[in-house]
Formats: C-alpha cells, sequence, structure tokens
C-alpha cells in the first residue's frame, strides 16, 4: 500500500506501508531483495559531514557499507545482523533509515540491547529495528522541513515533524535527527539520537 503525502504544497512523497509478516518482509518485492545474493559496491567517497565531533563518510557505497564506515552505529549493525535484516539493508531499495548511534543505544535501560541480541528475541528485535526504516521511498530533510506528517515505517506509523529541526516520535519514544541526508547507493540515512521503540 503506498500512501501519498503532499510535501510543500506540490511535492509528492511516497511512503510505502510493507505489512510485517512471519517471513523477514510480507512484500514479495521487498522479501525478494533479502534472500538475493547482493552485490559489492567499491565505495567512492565524495564528501564527508562532520556530526557530533565526528567524521561521517557520505559514500556512495549501501546502507550497511555506509554505516559501517561510519564508526558509530557498531550496535545497530550488531543488531540487524541478529534480527536477520543486513540482506534488506543492502538490497535494492530505496530506504530511507533513521539510524541511532552506539550512545543512542548505549542509553537504553540497562540490559536492554543485551536481552534483544538473544537469539530467543530475534522478532522482537526486528521489530525494534523496522520502526527505524521507510520502504520505497528516499526522504530527504527538504522533504520534512516545516512538515508536520505521518511516516509510514516498515513497523507502524511515526509522526514527523519538521518544524523546529526534525523530531520522530513512535510509540514508545521520541528522536531527535542530529544529521540529515547520508546518502548511500540504496538510499539515505539520517542519524538520531534516540532508539525508537515500539508500544509496549
Amino acid at each position: 500500500m503506498v500512501r501519498v503525502i503532499l510535501l510543500n504544497g506540490d511535492t509528492p512523497v511516497k511512503i510505502a506501508t510493507l505489512l510485517v509478516s512471519a517471513s523477514l518482509f510480507a512484500a514479495p518485492a521487498f522479501a525478494e531483495q533479502c534472500s538475493s545474493k547482493t552485490q559489492s559496491h567499491a565505495v567512492n567517497v565524495s564528501y564527508s559531514t562532520a556530526i557530533a565531533g565526528e567524521s561521517y563518510k557520505k559514500a556512495s557505497s549501501d546502507i550497511v557499507e555506509t554505516a559501517a564506515a561510519a564508526g558509530s552505529f557498531s550496535t545497530l549493525l550488531a543488531a540487524a545482523e541478529a534480527a536477520g535484516l543486513v540482506g534488506a539493508l543492502k538490497g535494492e531499495g530505496p530506504l530511507t533509515v533513521f539510524a541511532p548511534t552506539d550512545e543512542a543505544f548505549a542509553a537504553l535501560p540497562a540490559g536492554t540491547v543485551e536481552t534483544l541480541l538473544l537469539p530467543e528475541n530475534q522478532d522482537a528485535l526486528a521489530g525494534v529495528l523496522k520502526l527505524h526504516v521507510i520502504a520505497g521511498a528516499k526522504v530527504k530533510s527538504i522533504d520534512l522541513a516545516g512538515q508536520q506528517i505521518t511516516a509510514s515505517t516498515l513497523n507502524g506509523d511515526l509522526a514527523v515533524d519538521g518544524t523546529d529541526g526534525v523530531v520522530l516520535t513512535a510509540p514508545g519514544s521520541t528522536a531527535t535527527v542530529i544529521a540529515a541526508d547520508v546518502s548511500a547507493s540504496n538510499g539515505v540515512i539520517h542519524v538520531i539520537d534516540t532508539v525508537l521503540l515500539p508500544a509496549g
């Protein structure tokens, strides 16, 4: 199902909603991407952006490679591996990913990350991570500026307030975008300061 939201008066941004099932992703096209072999991409760095005192490389590599090169998303990548979502994040896309930093994961209550990484909690972990992903669209900060919208992720809706920076509100938490528009070959990454949590 595709939801069309008009931003800035006349610019359509398509935000796709994929219903989550027992498989990795229910939508056939996206599930096919998850199971297909991914191609390696040579990293071709165009420029770097300073974020919170560190250097984040904006590259033509895919989302997983771009996050790994940044050096501040080790927990996110470990979680994606444990949840079985790396193949999807390396797929064709386009994807919009709201990526919590290692500091954001560290700010969760003690033991939360360790518990989610247990094999028996794979589904719960996947649910948390999918709340950070919009499939089928590359949503950039210019699309959100000055807007108050609802964005459909792979695990429910986020309230997005772009009237003063960009603030995301999920059922269980609120996060602020601290660095926007980090391009990847299959989408775009927005760095956030808090892990988004589903209800409950």
